[in-house]
């Protein structure tokens, strides 16, 4: 397929361009800069200039291609305080494409996150059939299953809170452990028993590519490969790899210690994907969230100033 891909230069979508490729499939990548062009042509993708808000741009590219996956999200807003903006620019995106593909049969692929049902209060090991009638880019989600009764063969794959790998320079673990760092220590709250589900990138990047080739339209599918690690084992991986000691704290001191990811570092949210697994016969194979922290990369300073 000639495939149109949003954030097609970021973490996951530098994972996803080469999964790709490497099917025999074309690309163009959306690119808002020099760089994230750059980046792209020598991967082997072509380029589509434009971002998010050229509506225009993104309606003709996804015209002119045989399916779509959509990975990019304001997140440089989002962190800047305007999650409501990043929220309505995702859906405005969303609906553009989704007029541009209406009729065709060809496949649409979104993203979502399993975090959202845990902050909903959703309590229990979450599946794929879980839905939420409306929430934070829960609207987004539900827009593009919608999107099947119009003839496209749309679905979406709901990524958990931690995709790691070399790759991931701004996620989550990256943030922790820069917390640890400026603390002295690796914390989490309470007993730690709180559990987050996890995937390595290429892994997820090839159930994105699984699902534009085969997902049947209106599915919901995870890119979940450990269902939950513990926050305490998580906090114990960054204080092995920073060589620093592990703490428990209070409740009433995460927000002081954590920022404003005190709320996540206290989320439950186990998850499954063995619907996903069965549907479209995915099996991650990559190292598992506990083992990944162990390889070191996370940690090497050098790497790091260098990005």
């Amino acid at each position: 397929m000639r495939v149109f891909v949003t954030g097609a230069s970021g973490h996951l979508g530098s994972a996803v361009v080469p999964e790709l490729l490497e099917a025999g499939h074309q690309v163009v990548g959306l690119a808002r800069s020099d760089k994230s062009a750059a980046a792209l042509t020598a991967a082997g993708a072509q380029v589509h200039r434009g971002d998010l808000d050229d509506l225009g741009g993104l309606a003709a590219a996804a015209a002119a291609a045989d399916g779509v996956i959509h990975l990019a999200f304001k997140h440089d807003a989002m962190f800047a305080g305007d999650f409501d903006g990043a929220v309505a620019a995702d859906l405005r995106a969303i609906d553009t494409l989704g007029n541009a593909l209406a009729g065709t049969g060809k496949p649409l692929v979104a993203t979502s996150g399993t975090a959202l049902f845990a902050f909903a209060g959703l309590q229990g090991l979450l599946t794929e059939a879980d839905v939420l009638d409306a929430g934070p880019r829960i609207e987004a989600e539900n827009a593009v299953v919608a999107l099947a009764e119009r003839g496209i063969r749309s679905s979406v794959v709901r990524l958990p809170p931690t995709v790691h790998s070399s790759l991931d320079h701004n996620g989550f673990i990256p943030t922790f452990i820069s917390i640890a760092r400026s603390k002295g220590v690796s914390a989490y709250v309470g007993d730690g028993a709180n559990r987050w589900p996890a995937v390595h990138t290429l892994d997820a990047a090839r159930l994105y590519r699984l699902a534009l080739e085969s997902a049947p339209a209106g599915s919901r599918l995870h890119a979940v490969d450990d269902e939950g690690i513990t926050f305490r084992q998580i906090a114990e991986g960054i204080g092995r790899g920073l060589n620093l000691p592990v703490v428990s704290i209070a409740p009433t001191e995460a927000e002081a210690h954590f920022g404003f990811l005190g709320a996540h570092a206290q989320a439950d949210n186990p998850s499954s994907s063995k619907l996903t697994r069965d549907l479209l016969g995915w099996t991650p194979v990559q190292p598992g969230l506990v083992d990944d922290l162990g390889q070191g990369h996370y940690f090497d300073t050098g790497a790091t100033a260098a990005r």
